[in-house]
């Protein structure tokens, strides 16, 4: 095996479709893939000839690695593809044998190869972020006028609605989707640049060769190496850390929301789905806390891929080995925190009795900034506020309402004021704009998918 590591995370608890993508099986083939895409290139533009390029296409299959012996050999090497092309070699006549890996070195064809694996990686964040945005979307027109109190440092602040609270989140979603699409066609690039950048042994073939291998990948193309310049993968990182930042933050609501002390939203049921060894009652949020550990560690992940970004001369000694590990880690954290998301959000609960309940939890004083906004005209802004805040001590001594004790705090004497203080203000009265807030969030989101193409289009009339 490539690694007897084994990892409880993302072993259990990641996506599929992502684990795949950067298997050993995923890894191996992507390799094998760059390799016959170099040889039909080459043969293209004449460098090598088709027999020999159809010969090298059908030996570069996963049949023709011994994969136990790949592996031991890369630990003596450093690097696996030069066992990889000696085995290659192995499966051809000679003639053809002479030609595999022609003019390339090993970081061209990983490098491709990752580009390869970050393309299905994106695929599929992009679908997992498209699935979470629609669902987001939904909850968001439905619970528009659902009240519940809006919470600042962890204490209740003014009345806000539910759908305003997850509009916040799907805007989060369609940056983050903007994002992946300004990002493929920075990192979509095929490296063919030999041993020091140069693409010498080529010739005067290499930039047709280069295009002609792009072509073949769907890969973009540019006659500048990247060998040392890594702030493709290092924007790759931070996207990924942003993503699973939002599924993150997102999980971080639902465990506070679904306390026992507040039960506005709840994960999904199912038979001891969430359970405790011990404690019978338990149903905890067990999605959601997958999610905030896949978001820890994507962040600190992608911390070392910026690290990588300070290579030396033209090429890597050591920053490189980091990126093996922590790219495809932190895609698949990606992926696997939007998977999540995604099933939190399709069976979330929402409970707005409990919410609407909860607004009275400290005696209605959610709507003390509405009372002093009510005032501030006459008494003004200081004066309104400090009035306010003794009765809202006096409401928490007392268990009067906030109405009640103001109307006897408010000078007699000032007719206006007492004129103006009104009737009770009701939480409903205090949502200021978060019907427009859920309209927009949801029109941005909605939108989205047609300026992508646009941009799209864009990009791929630049291709080669």
């Amino acid at each position: 095996m490539a690694s007897p590591g084994w990892n409880l995370l993302s072993g259990v608890f990641g996506d599929p479709l992502m684990g795949q993508i950067f298997s050993e099986t995923g890894t191996v083939a992507s390799w094998l893939e760059v390799e016959r895409a170099l040889a039909t290139a080459q043969a293209q533009v004449g460098v090598i000839s088709s027999d020999d390029a159809e010969a090298i296409a059908r030996a570069a299959v996963l049949g023709s690695i011994d994969r136990d012996r790949l592996w031991e050999h890369t630990r003596n090497v450093g690097y696996p593809v030069l066992p990889l092309v000696h085995m290659l070699s192995a499966a051809l006549p000679a003639g053809p044998n002479g030609r595999v890996h022609y003019g390339a070195t090993t970081q061209d064809i990983m490098d491709t190869a990752l580009v390869l694996q970050l393309g299905r990686a994106m695929d599929r964040m992009e679908e997992l972020l498209s699935s979470l945005g629609d669902l987001i979307a939904d909850l968001v027109e439905q619970h528009v006028w659902t009240i519940m109190a809006a919470r600042t440092h962890g204490q209740q602040a003014v009345p806000t609605t539910f759908g305003a609270k997850l509009a916040v989140v799907l805007a989060e979603c369609t940056r983050n989707r903007e994002r992946l699409g300004q990002l493929r066609p920075r990192i979509s690039k095929v490296s063919l640049f030999g041993a020091g950048g140069t693409s010498a042994s080529l010739g005067t073939a290499a930039r047709s060769v280069r295009a002609a291998m792009a072509a073949e990948l769907g890969l973009g193309v540019d006659d500048v190496p990247w060998h040392v310049a890594r702030d493709g993968l290092a924007e790759f990182a931070a996207v990924c850390a942003l993503v699973s930042g939002t599924a993150g933050r997102l999980a971080r609501e639902v465990i506070e929301l679904s306390r026992t002390e507040i039960r506005e939203v709840a994960e999904a049921e199912g038979h001891l789905r969430g359970a405790s060894s011990t404690m019978p009652q338990k149903a905890n949020p067990i999605s959601s806390e997958v999610i905030v550990g896949m978001s820890s560690l994507a962040g600190v992940l992608a911390s070392a891929v910026f690290g990588a970004m300070r290579p030396t001369h033209e090429r890597s000694a050591g920053d490189w080995q980091a990126e093996w590990q922590a790219v495809p880690e932190l895609a698949v954290l990606a992926g696997s925190s939007l998977h999540h998301a995604v099933d939190v959000v399709h069976g979330l609960r929402v409970f707005p009795g409990a919410m609407a309940a909860n607004l009275a939890a400290d005696g209605g004083l959610v709507i003390a900034e509405a009372y002093m906004m009510r005032l501030a005209p006459l008494l003004g802004r200081d004066a309104s506020h400090t009035l306010v805040y003794e009765a809202s001590k006096e409401c928490r001594l007392s268990g009067e309402t906030l109405f009640e004790v103001l109307r006897r705090k408010v000078p007699q004497d000032a007719a206006d004021a007492v004129r103006l203080l009104g009737k009770a203000i009701d939480a409903a009265d205090y949502l200021g704009d978060v019907a427009v807030t859920c309209e927009v969030a949801v029109a941005q989101w909605r939108n989205l998918p047609t300026a992508l193409q646009r941009a799209q289009a864009g990009t791929e009339s630049d291709r080669p």
